[in-house]
């Protein structure tokens, strides 16, 4: 099996409402969709969500990566032939990881396809029948916060993400209005985005949230500041996350070298796609650090990508894929059954595109062959 041609669509998903970070508000958003026709009429989809703040990667670089450097180096080479596919796009272009992403994960779906298997089959095999989904609560007023929490429970969700991130004191009263409308067996994740920046500041919050059985913090202080989260790891009893602060195989090097985090949060966009996410979960495991597969609020083509390294190794102890269910509008049909998702067990990423909706949303369009 050989690659034909590769056509990127620039597109824009239409978000039911704003997704707010400690970093930037998102009325709608901006994805790169591949898709990878192979000689013998397979096609494969990809997707790459690039992130300034968190890859170094804009949405205008990512396209243009995709389209004069690696989908033309794709042209000829066998989709199946995963480590040969990533040494060529790492000899052309360094880092780029979402580009490099997009790739992956059409090469995964074109194999599957090719093979009749489902895409998890390729990364060690189906280990888990189903995941609950946790629902990601954007930034608000607390009151705000808490009613939409109230509002999920009643639909079933028994877990949520609160994004934080502005200030301390406004954080602290987010999370105990959530904490206080939910009760105590729900389960609350905080994830902070680097939005406290420092150590310090971190432990005047976790002297204030201690009490209110987080499951974890996720990513208090900036990226690139491993040794913050060994200290704050060493003086709090909540499990930390590291999330913007593992892109690759160096940053786990020092995390697990550091013991820096309980728990790393994995993702396609950030370390290139399914094939590397599989080398540092292994690595993740050996050093006996638990592992999530995390979303850049991508569309059903990304998200399912995820979810197939996830179903595949123990490792993965949580999963954080919702970006279809934000959409009003969305490119495939990955299902979920809410608060679970389950597998189907079609070929590839078992995701049907429709390619009308794909027009739709089109921004920029071009065909490499």
């Amino acid at each position: 099996m050989q690659i034909k041609t590769i056509e990127l669509f620039n597109i824009e998903l239409p978000l039911i409402e704003p997704f707010i970070v400690s970093y930037g508000t998102y009325p709608n958003m901006p994805s790169i969709i591949v898709k990878i026709t192979s000689q013998c009429g397979l096609v494969g989809w990809g997707e790459a969500v690039p992130d300034e703040h968190v890859t170094g990667e804009t949405l205008e670089g990512t396209y243009a990566v995709l389209k004069h450097t690696l989908a033309p180096a794709m042209i000829g080479e066998n989709p199946m032939n995963f480590e040969k596919i990533h040494a060529k796009m790492d000899a052309l272009i360094y880092s780029a990881p979402a580009a490099k992403a997009a790739i992956d994960i059409a090469c995964f779906d074109l194999a599957g396809k090719k093979l009749g298997v489902p895409a998890y089959q390729l990364t060690g095999g189906r280990y888990y029948e189903k995941f609950p989904i946790t629902h990601v609560l954007s930034i608000g007023t607390p009151e705000k916060m808490a009613n939409e929490a109230a509002e999920r429970v009643e639909m079933g969700y028994n877990s949520f993400k609160m994004k934080v991130g502005r200030d301390v004191t406004s954080d602290v009263a987010r999370i105990k209005a959530v904490r206080e409308r939910v009760g105590k067996e729900i389960a609350i994740r905080v994830d902070v985005n680097q939005g406290w920046v420092n150590s310090s500041t971190t432990m005047q919050a976790v002297r204030e949230l201690e009490h209110l059985n987080i499951d974890w913090l996720e990513q208090p202080v900036r990226a690139d500041d491993i040794d913050g989260m060994v200290e704050i790891k060493s003086k709090t009893s909540i499990p930390v996350m590291i999330d913007e602060g593992l892109r690759g195989v160096r940053e786990m090097r020092e995390i697990i070298a550091k013991r820096a985090a309980d728990k790393v949060n994995i993702k396609l966009m950030k370390c290139g796609g399914m094939y590397p996410a599989m080398k540092l979960a292994h690595m993740a495991e050996m050093a006996g650090i638990e592992c999530q597969i995390g979303s850049m609020v991508e569309s059903s083509v990304g998200s399912a990508a995820g979810f197939h390294v996830a179903f595949s190794n123990k490792v993965f102890t949580s999963v954080e894929l919702t970006g279809p269910l934000k959409f009003s509008k969305d490119i495939g049909n990955l299902q979920y059954n809410i608060p679970y998702i389950q597998l189907n067990e079609r070929a590839g990423l078992g995701v049907d595109v429709d390619e009308a909706v794909l027009a739709e949303l089109t921004r920029d369009h071009c065909v490499v062959q």
